[in-house]
């Protein structure tokens, strides 16, 4: 191949990046650059009486001392540490068992756990939202009349119940991808090796750990990585029902809260600002080590 048919195929291929690139670059890029920029300064939404100045690290200084931060900051962790495992190891169960099934039950199954991903989360949230009600929810319905209680609780009103439906919620509406992913990466399995290993007398066990799972690796770091940048930035739920209330709040709803709704206070833009860098340096460290775990399997 001349180097003239190369420069032309890459020129080629350049060009069709480039609306993405571009897109890329002034809608994540620069915005990120622009956050981190603000994080170092006192910004907020009135500059005109009160100027912009730089305050280096005092933003990040003070957010370890701000308890309502380390709460939200606790309450993220939980979510993420409860959901990540909960979503991969069910979405692995549930592949495992319906990827072997053909044709028209096999699309039904797809169709039923990827449902919630695709609906509206403002309409997902408002069934949850009647299902948790503390006075006409289906929920306190079945449970006082299997007897399981006696009165009503106040599911997203009560702190010890709240965050625990809210990471529910996100179960529900997180296991859809994963499943089909895992689905997809089962039935691409290299038959042959299992085909070998079952004649050699390896048990079902032995298969799925030896053969299998190695090579869905690669698709479930996709799914951990994924599952825990959705499960740090949990936020819809918690704005739709509880406003942060009730022991819900998160790093994501303290940066809305921060930025948009203390707009009397001198630097809360740049402060909120600050939240997000911290919130992307944790996402990435878990990322990376989660990248470096599963090169070492």
């Amino acid at each position: 191949m001349s180097k003239e048919l190369v420069r032309r195929e890459n020129t080629s291929a350049y060009l069709f990046l480039l609306p993405s690139l571009i897109f890329f670059v002034g809608f994540v890029v620069i915005p990120m650059v622009i956050c981190i920029g603000y994080s170092f300064t006192d910004a907020n939404m009135n500059s005109k009486t009160n100027p912009t100045t730089f305050v280096a690290f005092q933003n990040f200084i003070q957010l370890w001392q701000d308890k309502t931060f380390l709460g939200a900051l606790k309450n993220t962790f939980l979510i993420v540490l409860v959901s990540v495992p909960t979503v991969c190891l069910f979405s692995l169960w549930v592949g495992s068992a319906i990827y072997k099934l053909k044709g028209p039950v096999l699309s039904t199954f797809r169709c039923i756990f990827y449902l919630p991903v695709v609906t509206g989360s403002v309409a997902v949230t408002v069934v949850w939202k009647w299902m948790y009600d503390n006075y006409t929810g289906i929920l306190n319905y079945v449970l006082s009349r299997t007897g399981i209680i006696e009165n009503n609780i106040n599911w997203l009103g009560d702190e010890r119940f709240a965050l625990w439906c809210i990471i529910l919620i996100l179960f529900t509406t997180s296991v859809g991808q994963p499943i089909v992913l895992y689905v997809s990466a089962l039935g691409n399995v290299d038959h042959s090796l299992v085909e070998a290993a079952q004649v050699d007398g390896a048990t079902n066990s032995q298969v799925f750990w030896k053969i299998k799972w190695p090579q869905m690796m690669p698709t479930t770091l996709y799914i951990l990585v994924i599952t825990t940048i959705n499960s740090f930035q949990c936020f819809a739920l918690i704005q739709l029902l509880t406003s942060g209330g009730s022991g819900t709040n998160t790093v994501m709803y303290y940066i809305y809260y921060t930025a948009f709704k203390m707009t009397e206070q001198v630097g809360h833009f740049g402060y909120a600002n600050a939240m997000g860098v911290i919130l992307a340096i944790f996402i990435g460290i878990l990322s990376a080590i989660q990248f470096r775990l599963a090169k070492e399997k």
